[in-house]
């Protein structure tokens, strides 16, 4: 990309925005933050016991990685969100308003079987359909790109940058 953004890896849990996020980050020789290091401890507790978060729970962490996202405006960063709603991702460009989006998408029985493999993670499979349902795709008048979560992280990846370029130009 020819100027350095901030790219919010955004999708349903289980979509790899953990594992692309850093993959990206590298990529675009650019740091990495954990969107789930902004959770208050009750937000994951919360979670961890099967309870999805409602908008109240989630303001306070939409608004630090907000700011984080901020304080790399002209700098360039990746952050990871689940920015399920179009409110949750206009309340991060209200603090980062150049934040582009990179939404993973994919097929539920993959994103389910992915999550069932993971291990020492606070959200269980559980609250997926609740993911799914909360789910509004980017629309077009959104800066963002949506990339499918099949193949490997390095293919995913690949896709990443490919589309973000392409929103570049």
């Amino acid at each position: 990309m020819s100027t350095p953004h901030v790219v919010v890896v955004m999708g349903v849990a289980g979509t790899g925005k953990t594992t692309i996020g850093p993959l990206l980050a590298a990529e675009l020789g650019v740091p990495y933050a954990e969107g789930d290091d902004f959770h208050p401890p009750a937000n994951i507790e919360k979670m961890s016991a099967g309870t999805p978060l409602d908008d109240d729970d989630r303001w306070p962490w939409l608004d630090a990685i907000g700011e984080w996202a901020h304080g790399r405006a002209g700098l360039g960063g990746v952050v990871s969100s689940s920015a399920l709603k179009r409110s949750y991702r206009d309340r991060l460009r209200a603090g980062a308003p150049d934040a582009l989006f990179l939404h993973l998408t994919g097929d539920r029985a993959l994103i389910e079987e992915r999550m069932a493999d993971r291990k020492g993670h606070f959200m269980p499979t559980a609250l997926l359909d609740s993911q799914f349902a909360t789910l509004q795709p980017l629309q077009a008048d959104e800066a963002g790109v949506d990339v499918d979560v099949s193949g490997t992280p390095t293919e995913i990846t690949q896709r990443a940058v490919a589309a973000l370029r392409r929103l570049d130009t």
